[in-house]
């Protein structure tokens, strides 16, 4: 058990009392395309709603995510084994960040991502749901920006895309917990895009300017998507890979779920901004390949500004 004195806590900080823009994919393309457009500019954040992804594939995914954090821990670790990434708990990455939570981390392109065949069942038919989601709003990224419709969308398109699943389970706070206990420390997402659905319980928060933290109330009906680091790159830092964290507490003393799908190239994919982007304006960054800047975040905490090493001087 954790003691309190063991956990990392977060106090005397500003909360802003602001919504993310809630956008309706069901309507006029050209609008909803400006409005996504607005809100990676603003806030790097927004929630979608009338998505196309089927409500019984989403409670199917999470009563098998459920399930799963459940199982004895042997058993998980067993998944976790038989999977490039697999189960962790409480160690985040590979640089020794912490959180209070536990996961399993999967590769969306592998045969087998478990080792039961619902669970994989399941887990297949809940990507496919949001990777066609995640190719529709980079389509409509793509429109809003006036560059080909295809251009960001190809890269999580690819064969050999490397997009992950990952599934993070918060426990619910108990009496060794302090209030603002993290659960997942303050970070930008390294891929292209970011879709998120958690169950009812809140603990997501996004970083403003001037220190602000925004709490983004769950929504029974809407993804949250936000933007990853290459997406601001191949954007010339017009849009902003937002940063966020998770919190492990909760007032209705219950598990958190997020069930995060991370659009990502393939590892030979070579990251630039188009020409229509730039203009007048000269290039932010300089040409890497995924595989760089997925080494180069590896190899760095949470908390870092991993994008800044790529900047041009």
């Amino acid at each position: 058990m954790v003691v309190a004195t063991q956990v990392k806590t977060i106090s005397m900080e500003k909360i802003e009392d602001v919504e993310i823009p809630l956008i309706d994919l069901s309507d006029n393309r050209s609008k909803v395309a400006k409005l996504i457009v607005k809100a990676c500019e603003e806030y790097g954040f927004f929630k979608v709603i009338n998505h196309g992804v089927s409500h019984h594939i989403i409670k199917e995914m999470e009563d098998e995510s459920f399930d799963f954090f459940e199982k004895p821990l042997s058993e998980k670790e067993m998944v976790g084994s038989a999977n490039p990434f697999g189960y962790g708990s409480k160690n985040i990455g590979l640089s020794g960040d912490t959180g209070e939570l536990e996961y399993l981390l999967l590769q969306t392109n592998q045969n087998s991502i478990a080792n039961t065949s619902k669970f994989r069942c399941v887990v297949s038919s809940y990507v496919e749901g949001v990777r066609e989601l995640a190719y529709d709003i980079l389509e409509l990224i793509a429109k809003g920006l006036g560059v080909p419709h295809s251009l960001f969308s190809h890269l999580v398109r690819h064969i050999d895309s490397d997009s992950l699943l990952r599934l993070n389970h918060y426990p619910p706070v108990t009496h060794s917990f302090h209030r603002g206990t993290l659960g997942f420390g303050e970070h930008s997402d390294p891929q292209i895009i970011t879709l998120l659905r958690s169950n009812g319980v809140p603990g997501l928060q996004i970083s403003l300017r001037n220190g602000l933290w925004l709490p983004v109330s769950p929504d029974p009906h809407a993804f949250c998507v936000n933007i990853g680091d290459i997406l601001q790159a191949m954007t010339n830092g017009r849009f902003v890979s937002v940063r966020h964290r998770a919190m492990a507490n909760s007032l209705r003393h219950q598990s958190r779920l997020s069930m995060v799908f991370f659009g990502a190239p393939s590892p030979e994919t070579t990251i630039t901004c188009p020409p229509q982007l730039l203009k007048q304006n000269k290039p932010i960054y300089r040409t890497f390949t995924w595989a760089e800047y997925k080494s180069h975040t590896y190899a760095h905490r949470l908390g870092e500004t991993r994008l800044d090493h790529f900047k041009i001087t």
